[in-house]
């Protein structure tokens, strides 16, 4: 059978090529409007979305044909994934492509953060020789709590302790033997690992449990000169609360690859970014050559492994 593959979100075209030299036929269409996808999808087996496309019942039960609905990338926050399922739909994903890209992203902002490299670059641009006003702080010797130790947290631990910190991690099923696993300090709660560290970084799915899971009580219990990183999804984090936690100085700073809004709409996410204490990314903790090549090519050989057998 010649299966035919949507695609309505960019993707690296390796991963394409592997499909066509399988035979199926793929449509890409980045640019498609709401309606014309509805139109569009029932023509499909396949639908291939990023974070964008909303893929809720209304797509779903247009997708007359459709067989699988593969994120490229991580989060599935964006697919009704049980009305899929209840329609006999599959959703996959590729959270093992982008883990190291993440982690990564996560000791450069962090780095920008603690030794002010975002101040130091635009003075230099802007002629100026900020030496003496530039003081920052070292990653050796600090305590990083993670919270979340799925793919992406595990990555983070194993480099916050090639740079000499104290790790202390938290997750809700396996605690114990994944601390072990990665040579650190389980946590006794959240709570415990918020108390303890001077960075806490976020890598957990965006789920009912998780939304706003970081708010006003977590961010009073955080040290004072603790920071927080979140590379996972911006509703982690209640950004209200937030806001108002580096306005008062209930914590040092805030490096984001996330937010709510995606880009920011409201006026007070604008005041959150435009902070001194706050270093802000567009979402870019999977935009690596590298990382992208790996999702594509994972993406594909799902497709073919799940549709031929």
């Amino acid at each position: 059978m010649k299966y035919k593959v949507l695609v309505v979100e960019p993707i690296h075209e390796e991963g394409l090529r592997v499909l066509r030299e399988k035979g199926y036929e793929v449509v890409v269409a980045t640019d498609i409007a709401r309606d014309e996808l509805l139109e569009m999808i029932g023509k499909f087996e396949v639908l291939i979305v990023r974070g964008r496309t909303k893929v809720d019942k209304e797509v779903i039960d247009a997708g007359r044909r459709l067989r699988l609905i593969c994120r490229a990338g991580v989060g599935l926050d964006n697919i009704d994934v049980d009305y899929a399922r209840r329609k006999g739909v599959e959703v996959i994903n590729t959270p093992e492509a982008t883990s190291i890209a993440v982690a990564e992203l996560v000791f450069g902002l962090l780095l920008c953060l603690y030794r002010r490299i975002y101040d130091a670059v635009r003075g230099m641009k802007e002629g100026v020789w900020l030496k003496r006003k530039l003081s920052g702080f070292e990653l050796y010797g600090k305590t990083m709590g993670i919270i979340g130790l799925g793919r992406i947290g595990s990555e983070v631990a194993k480099r916050a302790k090639a740079f000499g910190m104290h790790v202390i991690g938290y997750r809700r099923h396996r605690l114990l033997e994944t601390a072990k696993r990665l040579g650190i300090e389980p946590a006794k709660s959240i709570d415990y690992l918020l108390e303890r560290s001077d960075i806490v970084s976020l890598h957990v799915p965006l789920t009912k449990e998780t939304y706003h899971m970081i708010g006003e009580r977590e961010l009073r219990i955080m040290k004072p000169t603790a920071v927080l990183i979140n590379t996972s999804r911006g509703a982690v984090v209640d950004t209200k609360a937030l806001l108002r936690a580096l306005r008062e100085g209930w914590i040092s700073g805030a490096a984001l690859d996330v937010l709510e809004h995606e880009p920011p709409k409201e006026s007070w996410e604008w005041e959150l970014v435009r902070l001194p204490n706050v270093v802000v990314t567009p979402h870019i903790g999977a935009q690596t050559i590298e990382a992208q090549r790996r999702v594509s090519l994972e993406l594909a050989h799902k497709i073919i492994s799940l549709l031929e057998g």
